[in-house]
Formats: structure tokens, sequence, C-alpha cells
């Protein structure tokens, strides 16, 4: 069975930073592609972050960009997202998702709809 756990959010004032990380355990091929979602209360769940197995290619939404870093350690079986200059528009529960499929579409990342696997998620509120 493929299983996900997030950890790591927390609360933080505007402009500080935090670091989400997903633990993944099953099958190495239900996790080849890795991203996180987040949902705000009121609001539909929208993507975040994606990456790849080998890191060769990584996807972020126009709203994190330049501000955020997704990575993963096959090794340890972990994925990570790396948020810096934290804006209260940031605040939301981020869940970690994992899907074995491999898409050359980018529209395809940004679906939640794709992924067959999911974390608990974890609450990232920023105060102003």
């Amino acid at each position: 069975q493929v299983q996900l756990v997030g950890s790591g959010g927390g609360l933080v004032q505007a402009g500080g930073s935090l670091r989400l990380s997903c633990a993944a355990s099953g099958r190495a091929l239900s996790w080849y592609t890795m991203g996180w979602f987040r949902q705000a209360p009121g609001k539909e769940r929208e993507f975040a972050a994606a990456i790849t197995w080998n890191a060769g290619r990584t996807y972020y939404a126009e709203s994190v960009k330049g501000r955020f870093t997704i990575s993963r350690d096959n090794g340890k079986n972990t994925m990570y997202l790396e948020m810096n200059n934290l804006k209260p528009d940031d605040t939301a529960v981020y869940y970690c998702a994992a899907d074995p499929r491999e898409s050359y579409s980018v529209g395809y990342y940004y679906d939640s709809n794709n992924y067959d696997y999911w974390g608990q998620g974890t609450q990232v509120t920023v105060s102003s």
C-alpha cells in the first residue's frame, strides 16, 4: 500500500520561511511524480508545485514561483517544499500527493484529479 505523511506546517509571520516534508512508503512506481497542493478556507484545492522521479522536471504555480522550491530525496523516500518570503495568501492546508504516471503535458501536473495518493495535510498559517 502507498502511504504519504506530510509534516512541517506551522505559524509564521509574513516574510518568514517554512519547510514541509512528505515521507512516502510503498511501490516506487506509485510515486514517480510527487507534488504539493493547498486548500484555503472556502476555496478549491489548488496546485503549488510538482517534481518527477529524477528531479529532471519541476513545475510551479505562478503564485509561488520564485519563492517556493520543491525537491526530493529518493534514497529517503521524502519530498520537500521550501517556502520563503511567505505571504498571508499562502495560508492553507498543504497536501502532498503522488502519481505513478509520467506525462509530457505540462498541464497534467496541475490537475489534482491526476494524482492517485494523498497525505493527510499540514496547516500553514502566515500572519500579517
